[in-house]
C-alpha cells in the first residue's frame, strides 16, 4: 500500500488590492492639497473702459516666495486698473503688478505681506508622458477647486495671445475652466510644474499648462526688469518656400525660409543691409525655416552682440553681420 505524506502548497503573495491602490492615490492628491492649497490665491482684476465703466476678470494665482510674489497668466493680469487677491483663509490684499509677459502669459504680481506659505518649483524636464498632476484652482469663482489626471503629452507648442509660439509646453487631461488660468500644475509631491494657462473649450481634457523651467527663465527677468528683454532686427517678413535650385545650390536644410517684406529705417537690419526681398534662412549659425524660429533665435543675450544673418536675394547666398537691439516695452 502506498503512502502519500501531506504537502504544504505555498498561495502566491496577495497583490494588492484596487481599494488599497485607490487609498494611496487618494492620499498623495489629499496631501498636495493640503502643503500647497494655502498658497493658492483667486486674482480678482478689474479694467475701465473707455466708457469710464469699470469690468471684472478674474483668474488664480499662487504665492511662489515667501515675500509675497504671485505667479499668474498675462491674460489675467495685463492691463488691470486694480487688482486683488483673495487667500483661502478669508484674506484679501491688493496686489501690484510686477511685470508681464504676453509671450509666455506669464505675469508676477506682489502683495505687502511677509511670511507667506509659498509653492515649491519643481523641474519639468523630469516629467513623463502619463505621470499623476494636480490642479488647484478658481474655475468659475468656485475658490480652491481640485482636480487631478496625467500628463497628456510633452513638448507641445501653444501659441500666446501676442502671436509668438510658447515652447515645451504640458498638455494635461486635469480638468481646467475658465477661472483656472494661472493657478499650479503639480507633481504628486506637491511641487510646481507648469502654470496652468489655456483649455481648448470644444475638445474634452485637452488643457495646456506652461512648464515651470520656462517660468524660471522669465520671473527673474520680469522682477528685475518687468518684462523679458527680447532681441529684434527691425524687419517685417512671412514664411516661404525657396525654389528647389537654391536650396541645392546653397546647401540648405529645409525648403523654406523667412521672406523680408519691410525693413524699419534705422534699424538693425537696415544698418546689416537687409532689404525687402530677400530671404532670411539663417541667423547666428542656426536655421531659420520660418518667423517661429527667428523668434526664438532673438533671445535677450543677442542684445549687442554681433552676429550673422544668412539671406538669399535672387541666387546669391549674403552672410551679413548684424547686431540686434532690444525690443521696446509694450
Amino acid at each position: 500500500m502506498t503512502t502519500f505524506s501531506s504537502v504544504s502548497v505555498s498561495s502566491p503573495a496577495a497583490a494588492p488590492d484596487d481599494s488599497e491602490l485607490l487609498d494611496a492615490y487618494s492620499r498623495a492628491v489629499s496631501g498636495v492639497v493640503e502643503r500647497v492649497a494655502p498658497a493658492v490665491v483667486s486674482v480678482e482684476v478689474h479694467h475701465r473702459r473707455r466708457s469710464n465703466r469699470e469690468s471684472e476678470g478674474q483668474g488664480s494665482g499662487f504665492v511662489f516666495t515667501p515675500d509675497g510674489f504671485i505667479l499668474t497668466n498675462s491674460h489675467v493680469a495685463h492691463g488691470a486698473t486694480r487688482t486683488e487677491v483673495a487667500f483661502p483663509d478669508g484674506r484679501r490684499l491688493r496686489a501690484e503688478l510686477v511685470g508681464d509677459d504676453p509671450d509666455t502669459d506669464l505675469a508676477v504680481l506682489r502683495i505687502e505681506a511677509a511670511s507667506q506659505m509659498a509653492a515649491p518649483f519643481g523641474d519639468s524636464a523630469a516629467l513623463r508622458v502619463g505621470q499623476v498632476v494636480i490642479a488647484i484652482g478658481n474655475p468659475l469663482g468656485f475658490q480652491s477647486t481640485v482636480t487631478a489626471g496625467v500628463v497628456s503629452a510633452l513638448g507641445r507648442s501653444f501659441r500666446s495671445v501676442s502671436g509668438r509660439l510658447i515652447d515645451n509646453v504640458i498638455q494635461t487631461d486635469a480638468a481646467l475652466n475658465p477661472g483656472n488660468s494661472g493657478g499650479p500644475l503639480l507633481d504628486s509631491r506637491g511641487n510646481v510644474v507648469g502654470v496652468n494657462t489655456a483649455v481648448i473649450l470644444p475638445a474634452q481634457g485637452i488643457c495646456f499648462a506652461v512648464a515651470v523651467n520656462t517660468v524660471k527663465l522669465v520671473v527673474g527677468q520680469l522682477i528685475a526688469y518687468g518684462h523679458v528683454r527680447r532681441a529684434r532686427i527691425g524687419v517685417g517678413g512671412q514664411n516661404v518656400a525657396l525654389p528647389r535650385l537654391a536650396v541645392r545650390a546653397h546647401r540648405l536644410i529645409e525648403p523654406s525660409g523667412v521672406l523680408i517684406t519691410t525693413v524699419e529705417s534705422g534699424s538693425p537690419a537696415a544698418r546689416a543691409g537687409l532689404q525687402p526681398g530677400d530671404i532670411i534662412v539663417a541667423f547666428g549659425g542656426q536655421p531659420v525655416h520660418g518667423i517661429d524660429d527667428l523668434h526664438r533665435l532673438l533671445t535677450g543675450d543677442r542684445i549687442g552682440a554681433t552676429t550673422t544673418v544668412s539671406t538669399v536675394r535672387k541666387a546669391e547666398r549674403l552672410e551679413l553681420p548684424i547686431t540686434a537691439a532690444e525690443t521696446a516695452k509694450s
